[in-house]
């Protein structure tokens, strides 16, 4: 099998932003976005995911987080579709459970090429640090547009809202690992009764 890597970079008069992704990588992140908190959110998705990632991005953050933090799910879900390729031989389908203290979230993805997401998240608080929880959801709307998958997330129980963010992403990076391992007893097979994905 090829490779799966790729880098895409995105700019746009609200943020100029690059991504590069091994989805057969080890779970190393070099991250600069100039927003801490998502940025130790992206480190689940690498180090959970076994995920190489590299993230630069420069937004209005002057203004807010909006732009940056939807720009990055934009571009990264860009990356990992171009890493991916025709999708043959993948697992396709993810899911995980993850626990963290009185919190529980589980996630299931679907690298099916048809973008959705149902996201079931209340949060306690609005903010993390200062850090906006609402913009999770851009993210992952960005991010499910742009890679064309399919995504569930479901908070189960939490109190905590760093805990249940943490659960989301640590859960997400889980079952995108499950979803891009490569099926050795269909390695050469698209997961898919259509012939494509």
């Amino acid at each position: 099998m090829a490779e799966r890597k790729a880098e895409v970079t995105r700019n746009t008069l609200e943020t100029q932003i690059t991504v590069a992704v091994n989805l057969d990588g080890t779970g190393q992140l070099d991250v600069d976005t100039g927003v801490p908190f998502l940025d130790h959110m992206l480190d689940q998705i690498a180090r959970h995911g076994l995920i190489d990632m590299e993230i630069s991005a420069i937004g209005d953050l002057h203004i807010d987080d909006h732009h940056t933090v939807e720009d990055i799910g934009i571009t990264l879900g860009q990356a990992f579709k171009q890493a991916l390729g025709d999708k043959k031989g993948i697992r396709r389908y993810g899911h995980a459970y993850v626990p963290l203290d009185e919190a529980l979230s589980r996630v299931v993805i679907d690298f099916s090429g048809r973008p959705g997401l149902a996201m079931d998240v209340e949060f306690t608080r609005g903010r993390v640090g200062g850090f906006d929880v609402d913009l999770f959801s851009e993210f992952f709307h960005g991010f499910v547009n742009h890679g064309m998958v399919t995504l569930h997330i479901d908070n189960l129980k939490g109190k905590n809202t760093h805990h249940q963010a943490e659960t989301i992403f640590k859960a997400f990076g889980r079952a995108i690992r499950m979803a891009v391992e490569v099926d050795q007893r269909a390695a050469d097979i698209m997961p898919s009764t259509k012939g494509c994905l």
